[in-house]
This record gives C-alpha cells, sequence and structure tokens, in this order.
C-alpha cells in the first residue's frame, strides 16, 4: 500500500506540466484523484495515464474561474469516492506586462486564476471537511510562487496573486486546524514547463481561456538563473510535484502554515 491509500485527491490544473506529475505521483501512492484541466482531452490523458498505471481517476473538466466550477469539482471527489482529503490548487498561468502597460484585464484575470479560483475551491470543500471529521489530517497544498515571495519584475499581477496565496494559507491554517486539516504552500523558483521552456525571443504564444497569452523568459534572465541555481539547472516537474506529495502524507502531520520555496536554493 502507498502513503496515500484510501485518501481522495483534486488536482487543479493536472492536464499538464506540474499538475500532471502531482497527480501522477499522488495516484501512483494510493490517492484516488480528480484530474481537473481547462481543456478536456489533457485531462482525460492524465486519469486514463493513472489507470494504466493500476491507479483510481477521475475528471472534471472546466475552467478554474467558472461560476459554480469550485462546488462541481469538490463535488465531483465527493459523488465519485465517497470523501475529499487532499486538496491541491495548482492551476494557473502569467500574463507578464511592465506595470505602466499592463491593463485591467491582464491584473483581473491573473488574480482570478491564482487566487480567487482558489479561495473558491477551499470555500466549496469547508462544508463537507466540517460535516465529516477524520481521525487522520487531511492536507491543503497550494502553490504559490517565488514571483509572489520575492517579486519579479514584469509580474506585479502574478506576484500580487500568488502573494496572496500566502496569505490564504496562512490564514486557512488558523481556522482549519480544529478540523485537523494541515494547509501549507509551495512557492516554485525556475522549474521547466511549456511556460517556461521557451524564451521570450521565440515569440511563442499559449491559447488559454480564449486569449493568445505570450510565453517564454527573457533569454539573458533564464541564462542568469541557471548560473546562480545551486545546481546549475531549472527544476523539472517531478521534482516541483514531489515538494507538493510530501506535504500530502502523513509525515507532514505537524507542518502548517508554511510556505516552502522550492527553487534549488537559488535565492
Amino acid at each position: 500500500m502507498g502513503t496515500l491509500h484510501g485518501k481522495v485527491a483534486v488536482v487543479s490544473g493536472s492536464g499538464r506540466g506540474i499538475g500532471r506529475e502531482i497527480a501522477l505521483r499522488l495516484a501512483s501512492e494510493g490517492a484516488s484523484v480528480v484530474v481537473n484541466d481547462l481543456d478536456p482531452e489533457p485531462a482525460e490523458q492524465t486519469a486514463a495515464d493513472i489507470e494504466a498505471a493500476g491507479g483510481t481517476a477521475v475528471v472534471c473538466a472546466g475552467s478554474v474561474v467558472e461560476e459554480g466550477f469550485a462546488e462541481r469539482f469538490v463535488g465531483t471527489a465527493i459523488d465519485s469516492f465517497g470523501g475529499l482529503d487532499i486538496i491541491v490548487n495548482n492551476a494557473g498561468y502569467t500574463w507578464d506586462s511592465v506595470i505602466q502597460k499592463m491593463t485591467d484585464e491582464q491584473w483581473d484575470t491573473i488574480l482570478d486564476v491564482n487566487l480567487k479560483a482558489p479561495f473558491r475551491i477551499l470555500r466549496a470543500a469547508q462544508a463537507f471537511i466540517k460535516a465529516n471529521p477524520t481521525e487522520y489530517h487531511r492536507k491543503v497544498v497550494n502553490v504559490s510562487s517565488t514571483s509572489g515571495f520575492y517579486g519579479n519584475a514584469g509580474q506585479s499581477n502574478y506576484g500580487a496573486a500568488k502573494a496572496g496565496v500566502i496569505g490564504l494559507t496562512k490564514t486557512l491554517a488558523k481556522e482549519w486546524g480544529r478540523y485537523k486539516v494541515n494547509v501549507n504552500a509551495v512557492a516554485f523558483g525556475f522549474i521547466l514547463t511549456r511556460m517556461t521552456e521557451v524564451t521570450a525571443a521565440d515569440q511563442a504564444t499559449l491559447k488559454i481561456d480564449g486569449r493568445e497569452i505570450r510565453v517564454g523568459m527573457n533569454p539573458d534572465r533564464a541564462a542568469m538563473a541557471s548560473q546562480v541555481i545551486p545546481f546549475g539547472r531549472p527544476g523539472t516537474t517531478k521534482e516541483a510535484a514531489g515538494a507538493v506529495y510530501l506535504l500530502c502524507t502523513p509525515d507532514a502531520d505537524y507542518i502548517n502554515s508554511q510556505c516552502i520555496v522550492v527553487d534549488a536554493g537559488r535565492v
């Protein structure tokens, strides 16, 4: 049996990248997982890969910012598996600009997906958690960023949202301690994902929720980042997922209200 045998987990944004690796890791340790992605196809692929490896998963596709999504996400876990033990708020993306060029739409969009959506999911879960006490500890892991911890030029919206995630984490840790729920966060540094594996010079874009979003790091900044990371390289999605998994295990039962920076000691 894995360390999470019998547990039920929801992982937002788990069709691709870090979220996919989180879902795969939790499932490999015995958790039944609700997989989410904005697009059905990657979510279904993640769920299929979990089941092919002997795990259990269902899909709850859709945008985390949609009205009613949080209730549907939580309800999928309860209806499909009879409970909810682990919540990983991972879904998010960047839409960068210096502040004088940033529009209200950019600001609101990034705050909605990175901060308001986790708040709504946690709010939707509260009634079930309160009404169904457990002998073991439930786990919440919210995904923040070093941009929220230290700031990053061109990311006033994203940095503010991810700093807000840390505040949300610390507050909920105090509110939900009486329910035996550990609420922690991870702040990722330079992790290779589809948002960072290209450089800004490539002029690459991703279509997210109907918008064409420019992705990629400044080439000079990417080269400098690798130079100042003690391991000399960015992290992998599996390594990022490992940090989340650690906070979902019983070994983390007395870790609460923390934000663990996952950047290999870069800062």
